[in-house]
């Protein structure tokens, strides 16, 4: 778009450092605040749900959190304690099973009031699924049924085999689809990384990484990843409701001035004045990094990319925890003058297999900057 604006210079953003780590208990050793909705609460102090990951019984267990604070003071850290009827907890999520791990909250105030959180859901890869719960007064929260979801991955059990859509194809196995399951039209299937919103006619918009695959020796399937022959791009679905989902359209993928090994894990937006101002997950896949790119719209479906490297600087290796990787939350806040990033920063690459110095848990940083465009 020729009326696209352009990005103030990266040089400008003001790196304030870790806002706070995996230091309770219940949150030890990963937190993250990637997809999180940023709240200012207007006296200097922000919140917003996050997502923890540790260890239980051998296995991996993500739970909710939300945080309270204010940037270089204290934050408060309340658990959210998922459950059939769950108790122990001023915020609870009830209408799940508690042996399934939650991660990844996308929180509103919606339009009449209530509010609203959306979230992955997963049980040890046999369920995969993005839900959504509702409450009136913004503590105690219900899911809309554990079977009714709003997307899907598709390694849950209750999307059937073979699928050959919109680019990704799976060869035909055995089902193993349970009796509740719901019946899952593959429109609804993306990868992960999923940002919702509501815009103000009251109608929604979602943003989620989906996949299509690549044979091996093409130069785009990269061996070394976690989802080798599969390239990430991101696709739009809109909603009435915040429930149901359609209108499927593919906005954002790479193109000849990008890398060949180039991927898209997440697009977070920001609402302003010009347009819808986009932050895009920048994943060059054979260095296993991730970057926040500038990109922006003013409907949603056609994205002007005109800043094609990383936004935020990551700092030099060995300098800071966000050598490796920066991944955006839902948002950009306008505070006080200023426009506040609280982001995820990383010494690991994505897969893993490498690090900056001895590997870091992931922590909750902030850097500002005074304007959006030049």
């Amino acid at each position: 778009m020729s009326n696209a604006p352009q990005p103030r210079d990266s040089k400008h953003w003001n790196k304030h450092g870790i806002m706070f780590e995996a230091d309770q208990p219940w949150e030890w050793p990963n937190l993250q605040c990637f997809t999180s909705h940023i709240e200012s609460l207007g006296d200097g102090r922000f919140r917003f749900w996050y997502g923890t990951r540790r260890i239980e019984d051998g296995r991996m267990s993500s739970k909710l959190a939300v945080a309270e604070g204010t940037p270089g003071g204290e934050w408060t850290r309340t658990p959210v304690v998922h459950g059939e009827n769950p108790t122990g907890s001023e915020m609870t999520l009830s209408n799940v099973p508690a042996d399934w791990s939650v991660t990844q909250p996308v929180h509103m105030r919606l339009k009449d009031g209530r509010y609203r959180v959306y979230f992955w859901a997963n049980v040890h890869h046999t369920v995969l699924r993005y839900l959504v719960a509702d409450s009136d007064d913004g503590k105690h929260y219900r899911v809309l049924g554990h079977n009714r979801p709003v997307v899907i991955h598709a390694g849950d059990r209750a999307v059937e085999w073979p699928i050959n859509y919109n680019g990704l194809v799976r060869p035909a196995r055995q089902s193993r689809r349970e009796p509740d399951d719901p019946t899952i039209q593959h429109e609804l299937i993306v990868n992960d990384a999923t940002n919702v919103y509501q815009l103000p006619d009251g109608t929604f918009e979602l943003y989620s990484a989906c996949t299509f695959t690549v044979p091996e020796g093409d130069p785009r399937y990269i061996a070394h990843d976690n989802a080798k022959g599969h390239v990430r791009v991101i696709d739009r679905l809109t909603s009435d409701d915040g429930l149901h989902f359609g209108n499927r359209q593919r906005v954002i993928v790479p193109d000849d001035d990008d890398p060949v090994d180039m991927q898209f894990y997440y697009l977070a937006v920001t609402y302003t004045d010009r347009g819808r101002e986009g932050m895009l997950g920048r994943y060059p896949c054979g260095e296993q990094t991730m970057d926040i790119e500038y990109c922006f719209s003013d409907d949603g479906v056609k994205w002007t990319r005109n800043w094609r490297k990383g936004w935020l600087p990551r700092s030099q290796p060995g300098e800071a925890q966000d050598s490796y990787m920066v991944a955006a939350p839902g948002n950009l806040v306008q505070h006080d003058g200023k426009w506040w990033l609280f982001y995820n920063g990383n010494n690991v690459a994505h897969n893993r297999q490498d690090s900056h110095g001895e590997p870091r848990p992931t922590r909750v940083m902030l850097a500002t900057i005074d304007r959006l465009f030049e």
